[in-house]
């Protein structure tokens, strides 16, 4: 253990001693389940700091659009209006899968493996 991480241990031991946990919220209560159980541990620290700071990456960002778009034209009763949503979406298919043949990503297996979860995950 090194220097820093032993005086974090004394003072956390100091801090139970003195009851400064006992009545946090939540406590004796499971703790939230981990919203990312399904990215690779190698990449899960990243995406939650990514999360947290209210990050989204560009490709999810345009999968949260064409969501959204496929869910309007669904509802949609104007011909002229699903004409237009549709036209959106598939311009935001188009540089999507532009996107992700530039990072070289739609060649990750990892990414395959994982791809709908990560995306479920961070929108």
């Amino acid at each position: 253990m090194d220097f820093s991480a032993g005086i974090a241990e004394e003072k956390i031991k100091a801090a139970l001693q003195k009851g400064e946990f006992d009545n946090l919220p939540g406590k004796g209560k499971p703790l939230p389940k981990d919203d990312l159980t399904g990215v690779p541990d190698e990449l899960r620290i990243s995406y939650k700091i990514l999360k947290n700071g209210g990050f989204v990456p560009p490709e999810v960002q345009l999968k949260k659009e064409m969501v959204t778009l496929e869910e309007l034209i669904a509802v949609s009763r104007d011909n002229k209006e699903r004409a237009e949503l549709n036209k959106r979406l598939n311009e935001k298919i188009i540089r999507f899968n532009n996107l992700m043949e530039k990072r070289k990503i739609s060649q990750s297996s990892a990414f395959h493996s994982h791809q709908n979860k990560i995306y479920r995950k961070l929108y």
